[in-house]
Parts: C-alpha cells; structure tokens; sequence
C-alpha cells in the first residue's frame, strides 16, 4: 500500500482565505506592517497562518524586494554591566509585529559604529536602527551619515535611537527636561548640596542630563559648581571609583545624581563598601530593570523603553516623510527608598 502524498504547504491565498481578507492585508500582516490593516484583521491572519502551520519564505522575498525581512539592530557601546533596555524593547516590538530580528553590536570607538552599519548594509535588512549615544567631537559622522544615505538610497529604512540633529527619521529621549525633574524632584524632598557623576566628557547624552540637572538647580537658587561635576567613563566601576574620589575630596555633599542607572550602582555600593550607605541620598536615570534587586531601592528616571521601540518601528514601518522626523519620548521621575525625604 502505497503512503498518501504528502499535503502541500499552506499559501499566503490559503490563509487569507481563511481569515476572511485579501490577500494584501493578509501579506501586510503577516509582514508586520500597521499600514491599512485593522488589528481585528491582524489578529485573524496570524491565527489563520498558525493554523494552517503557514510559514514565510523569507528567501523568496529578499529575492522578490531585494531586502532581507526584519529589523537589524546596531547597538553601539553595548554595556557590560546590564542588558541594554532598548535591545529588549526593540526585540519585544519586533516580536510583536512577527518580524524577525538581529542584533549587531558594535565597539565602543565612533569608527567601529561606521564598520558595523556598513556590515549590517551587505545583509540587506529591511529596517537598520542604531541605538547609542553621540559624542559632539565625533570625526566619523560624515562617513556614518554617508554608509547609511547608500543604504536608504539601495531600498532601506534608517531609524535611529539617540540624539537629534542627523538627517533621518529619529526617537530622542528628553534627557534634559529629565535631568531637570530629578532636580526638582531632589529639591523637592529637601536635599541642598549635590554632586553628580557624568560620564564621557564629550558624551551628549551625558552632557544633556548634567546640564538640565544643574538648571533644575539654578532654578531653585542652588548653584552646581564645577568640582562637584565629575566625569569618567559611562559605567559602573568607573562611578564607583568616582565616589570615593568625590568623598575624599571633603566636599559637603547629601544627594548624589548619576547620569544613568549602572553608575548609581556604582555609586551605592561604594556607600556600602565604605560602611555608611544612607549617609548620602543617590539618584540615576533609565530605570533598568536591574534596580529590581537593589537594596535600597533606587530613585531614577524612568524612559518608557517600549514605547521607545514602538516608536522607531512606527517610523520605520510607516511611508517615509518628506524631510526627516524626530520624536522626543519623554521619562519621568520614580521617587524610592535611595532618596528619603531630609528631616530636620
């Protein structure tokens, strides 16, 4: 007895059919696209394909479009410490929408950046975002804006998560007006005498949240003089490193504003090294999620990271602008156990 031939594979006409659309929103949501498809309808695709055990031929379309489908991430300076929040909402995003993703992280010089974008460009991603800081003094962005115009030229998309000021599509954090509310926040609670650890020196995510942390303060009629600004690098051990040159410098300081969360870990555990970790109030900002496990727990600036994501791929998915586009997400301040409230 001969076995039965084997059923043929589900087709995109199949699932549409089942889902009770066309085939071009069928195509559309399966492609994670938002344009013209009502979430009732999305909701209906995907669970035709999953029943129809339906599957993509991804080979098949990067012939047809030139273009690979899904987004590549570049990721400069990926911590060491903790896993970077805009990779994970990036990846939830993505999933989301059923497109594949791919990581690619780059080192931690300007030139290794410009290496990385123009590796992802011989992949042929459909969507290339970068995530990361800028420095004001960086030599390379003419060679970076010029690799990712040939590939927005060759078909692609560029969304880019970080400062604005380049020509293409961009989602900024607000880092000053959050610098500013921590602050407002600090003062609020009744701190008087500050310090903050930054970070690179040239570094403008870190220049933004110092310089609207000082105007906070100017605002209330406290002045942050320069000693009490100390600069290193954008990570933990060098926060940690810097707090002990901060307090050996006999400096009257009660609050401490580190300009991003890994640093104010640094920062606390410093404290609890030097055997008094109440004596000074600590604040970040990010609001990682590995302040989960941290005693006491740490007053930051909480950025929406998946609205972040959601964001560029709102961008990226949607028809492209006449002129570039930036939208600013704003954080806002998370008040806990780091920060008490000054008694007097």
């Amino acid at each position: 007895m001969n076995d039965p031939a084997p059923s043929r594979a589900a087709r995109l006409a199949d699932v549409a059919e089942l889902a009770g659309v066309s085939a071009a929103t069928a195509s559309r949501a399966l492609n994670g696209s938002d344009r013209g498809v009502r979430e009732v309808n999305r909701v209906r695709v995907l669970e035709a394909a999953k029943t129809l055990g339906y599957t993509t031929n991804f080979a098949a379309q990067a012939v047809a479009k030139g273009r690979s489908r899904g987004v590549t991430l570049v990721v400069k300076g990926m911590p060491d410490d903790f896993a970077n929040p805009i990779t994970a909402g990036v990846v939830a995003a993505a999933q989301r929408r059923g497109l594949p993703f791919t990581l690619i992280s780059a080192g931690t010089d300007p030139a290794d950046l410009v290496e990385a974008v123009n590796l992802a460009r011989g992949h042929r991603p459909e969507i290339l975002m970068i995530a990361g800081g800028r420095t004001k003094d960086d030599a390379t962005l003419p060679a970076l804006v010029e690799a990712l115009q040939r590939y927005e030229a060759e078909g692609g998309r560029v969304v880019l998560v970080t400062q604005e000021g380049l020509p293409f599509d961009t989602v900024a954090y607000a880092n000053r007006q959050g610098g500013y509310d921590m602050a407002t926040a600090l003062v609020g609670l009744g701190y008087r005498h500050f310090a903050v650890i930054s970070g690179l020196k040239h570094g403008l995510t870190q220049r933004d949240r110092t310089e609207g942390f000082a105007a906070g303060l100017a605002d209330a009629g406290i002045e942050l003089s320069a000693d009490r600004v100390l600069i290193g690098e954008f990570d933990r051990d060098a926060a940690y490193a810097l707090t002990g040159e901060l307090l050996r410098r006999n400096i009257a300081v009660d609050a401490i504003f580190a300009v991003n969360d890994a640093m104010a870990l640094g920062v606390l555990t410093f404290l609890r090294d030097s055997g008094d970790p109440k004596r000074i109030a600590v604040a970040g900002f990010d609001d990682i999620k590995a302040l989960r496990d941290v005693t006491p727990a740490l007053t930051t600036v909480r950025l929406p990271w998946e609205q972040v994501a959601d964001e560029a791929l709102a961008l990226a998915l949607g028809p492209r602008g006449d002129e570039p586009r930036t939208t600013v997400v704003k954080g806002h301040v998370i008040v806990r156990e780091s920060t008490p409230p000054v008694t007097h």
